[in-house]
């Protein structure tokens, strides 16, 4: 893995940030959170134009098949803006069924999704966790039992983004055996009989759903991938989200300590600015060097994925350092702001909130260390 970006990557990263300064201002953000269904339409249609929506997405579907890892540039940018989009959920169901129809796995349903996604005329999503936000499939309980040419799907999923605007939401259930074993995706729609949801307010400032099935039916159209094999999609699927979710926060919290860098130049106590205290200067320099961790573990992840590379080690590795340091790096820079820091009014509250929640999703650090430590052969 070379750690520098290339041209391409360097293109991706500098439009899109370019992009999200122009047209993502914390204004934006404020207006979205405040409203009803904290989904900035207008914005979604602008990536939708440019294409973003497909970047990873396969030419077949008017994707443009560029590389996960560019992908992951992107959704650092987003974090650093934070784009009030469901722009993780839209990608992880994406990517998942495009490697359903890469496999031949699956209907027209899928494909015609695909396409639709690209453009941004369907809005996907994706619901796996139910008691807690873990990645375990044994934890996956939702049941579904064969009837005429379909299902009849029957629990509940936690924790789900976006699912009152989805057109549709790949459902993990489980249709037999224990572990990683009888698992298998449907492609569900959010209006179904039987379907009742619950939206929850988040730390982030959106909405993750609280979604209940009763005896909801799904025909056979709706499967994804074979039945009983769906951990095999399941999986890369996971470890993607756990890889863009980290490319988020790594983003939204280098923006945060860049605002406490600048605010520590102009800030004055005792007639110097306090970023000439040794004690602060030491502060930035743990906080950087911590940000720059989490961004070289996530990238090297995503070179592992886009490499086709087992990825489950440096997917961990991303995920534990990330979850712990970038949660030091935002309450430092919420130290150097001060009592400025929690004023609603003030925006640096705005990246704490979400570089904290989007923490709390997708596995604790406790969670991955365990999955290092068992990659590693020092037992799980």
């Amino acid at each position: 893995m070379d750690v520098l970006l290339n041209e391409d990557e360097e293109l991706i990263r500098d439009t899109a940030r370019h992009f999200f300064q122009n047209e993502c201002e914390p204004t934006r953000v404020r207006a979205a959170e405040d409203g009803e269904d904290k989904l900035d339409r207008a914005l979604w249609q602008q990536l939708a134009e440019l294409g973003w929506l497909g970047l990873a997405l396969p030419a077949s579907v008017g994707g443009s098949e560029a590389p996960f890892t560019q992908l992951a540039l992107l959704f650092e940018e987003a974090g650093r803006a934070m784009a009030p989009v469901p722009l993780h959920a839209h990608a992880v169901a994406s990517l998942a069924l495009a490697d359903a129809v890469a496999r031949g796995e699956t209907g027209p349903l899928a494909e015609g999704l695909l396409s639709d996604a690209c453009m941004g005329a369907r809005l996907l999503t994706w619901a796996w966790h139910e008691r807690l936000p873990t990645l375990d499939p044994a934890d996956v309980m939702l049941q579904a039992r064969p009837e005429g040419n379909g299902w009849r799907l029957n629990g509940g999923k936690r924790f789900v983004e976006a699912f009152a605007d989805a057109d549709y939401c790949l459902v993990a259930a489980r249709t037999g055996g224990e572990g990683d074993d009888g698992l298998t995706l449907f492609l569900v729609d959010p209006k179904a009989d039987g379907i009742a949801a619950e939206d929850r307010l988040t730390m982030a400032g959106d909405h993750q759903a609280e979604v209940g099935f009763d005896d909801v039916y799904v025909d056979g159209e709706a499967l994804v991938g074979r039945a009983g094999d769906g951990w095999s999609l399941a999986r890369p699927m996971l470890q993607r989200a756990v890889v863009l979710n980290c490319a988020m926060i790594v983003g939204a919290s280098r923006m945060a300590a860049e605002r406490a860098f600048d605010y520590a130049k102009e800030r004055v106590a005792f007639g110097h600015p306090i970023g000439s205290f040794q004690a602060i200067q030491h502060l930035c320099a743990d906080m950087i060097t911590w940000i720059d961790g989490a961004e070289l573990l996530t990238r090297e992840a995503a070179w592992h994925i886009a490499e086709g590379l087992d990825a489950a080690l440096p997917v961990a590795a991303a995920k534990s350092f990330t979850n712990q340091r970038c949660q030091m790096v935002i309450r430092e820079a919420n130290q150097i702001h001060g009592g400025y820091a929690q004023v609603k009014e003030y925006d640096q509250q705005l990246w704490y909130r979400r570089a904290a929640a989007w923490s709390m999703r997708l596995g604790t650090a406790i969670e991955h260390r365990k999955t290092v430590s068992g990659e590693l052969g020092l037992g799980g």
